[in-house]
């Protein structure tokens, strides 16, 4: 990921701390706010497969990969807010999962 990335996560976690503090109530909303936008990726496939019969189809997939984003960039911003740099933090999750993977 280029630079651009990782300067926004640090911004928005500065804008963050700036603006709601860093308390451990603040910190945990920045954490559940991760498990809202995964709500809002879970609803895009929804409505992509048109499960809800009253609504049809609602999204693309475009508005999936928009919301799975969201979820990886608050994520970043999550980690950021914890002290950790996100950039290592998710170099060390890559690099777990390639062991799992066959040779």
């Amino acid at each position: 990921m280029d630079d651009m990335i990782w300067d926004a996560a640090r911004r928005w976690k500065e804008f963050l701390d700036d603006r709601n503090g860093t308390d451990p109530l603040e910190l945990t909303c920045r954490i559940m706010k991760i498990t809202e936008e995964a709500g809002e990726a879970a609803q895009a496939w929804i409505g992509l497969l048109g499960q809800n019969p009253r609504k049809g189809v609602t999204h693309t997939t475009d508005d999936v990969v928009g919301e799975l984003a969201d979820v990886v960039f608050t994520a970043m911003v999550a980690i950021s807010s914890l002290g950790a740099d996100p950039r290592k933090a998710i170099h060390d999750v890559v690099a777990k999962a390639n062991g799992y993977l066959p040779a």
